[in-house]
């Protein structure tokens, strides 16, 4: 029996230092999710792109943060992990009052940018 691979992505780099993290992250064309999301026409989901965004933050801070606030949350290009085998994340951040950090992250393919995000999570 195959064994099943959950993880929608790892992190293959990252950089991180004054308030700054870039990543490149391996798209596993292979998990789970992409059975559902869509059968025939896989892409990463929209959801699952700002979860990127917390779990690599989380990484970087090493602290488990929960979503306070989402400013702006922009899709702007569908990732086919079928074409698609990396992509970079690049974060900046601030830590504004006790326990928020103030984010804007950015979601690329190459040089098309496929998601935006600025907003707040809490440590």
């Amino acid at each position: 029996m195959p064994v099943k691979n959950e993880a929608l992505f790892k992190i293959s780099k990252l950089k991180h230092g004054d308030g700054i993290i870039s990543t490149m992250l391996d798209i596993n064309k292979d998990c789970e999710i992409f059975k559902g999301h869509f059968p025939g026409h896989p892409v990463v989901p929209g959801a699952c792109m700002l979860q990127i965004v917390k779990e690599v933050l989380e990484e970087a801070l090493a602290a488990p943060l929960r979503l306070k606030k989402a400013d702006h949350l922009k899709f702007i290009s569908m990732i086919d992990p079928g074409n698609t085998l990396a992509v970079q994340l690049d974060i900046a951040y601030k830590i504004v009052e006790e326990g928020d950090v103030s984010v804007t992250a950015k979601l690329m393919s190459g040089e098309v940018v496929c998601f935006k995000f600025q907003g707040r999570f809490v440590i």
